[in-house]
């Protein structure tokens, strides 16, 4: 096959998997929950998926303090943090689009709890929260604020 030919039918080929994939995008803009769930990107308390028994040390939880000057969100995932062996890499704070906000890196050689704090300025409304351990992979939990 001559260089020009392959690159045209690469091309080609790019162009049709593009096409198939935007009925995909449009649907993940109107239901992000159901392409979000377990076996997609994210596992939750309702589908664990192959990771049944991690619920309790995986899936994060948050305690929200409303105040005059916003809202603080403090995020804990009951998860041991095993030196670089085994622990939670970060959480993630998404908006009701699961727009991202904001994030947090644990250091498993410094800190000894996978606990974070965000300050939201003026954020009403249901707000999903993301922990990524190493080892069993991301879990979301969602929060009204």
């Amino acid at each position: 096959m001559k260089r020009r030919d392959f690159m045209r039918l690469g091309l080609v080929g790019a162009g049709v998997s593009a096409l198939s994939v935007m009925p995909q995008m449009a649907s993940a803009q109107t239901a992000p929950a159901q392409l979000l769930g377990a076996g997609g990107l994210f596992y939750t308390k309702d589908n664990a998926g192959r990771w049944s028994g991690k619920v309790a040390t995986h899936l994060p939880s948050a305690q929200i303090e409303k105040s005059a000057t916003g809202t603080t969100v403090t995020v804990t995932t009951a998860h041991e943090m095993n030196g670089f062996e085994h622990y939670i890499v970060k959480h993630v704070l998404l908006d009701h689009n699961y727009q991202f906000l904001d994030e947090h890196f644990f250091n498993p050689a410094v800190d000894k709890t996978a606990s974070s704090s965000f300050k939201l300025k003026d954020y009403a409304g249901v707000l999903h929260i993301v922990s990524m351990c190493n080892k069993h992979d991301v879990w979301l939990a969602a929060v009204d604020v």
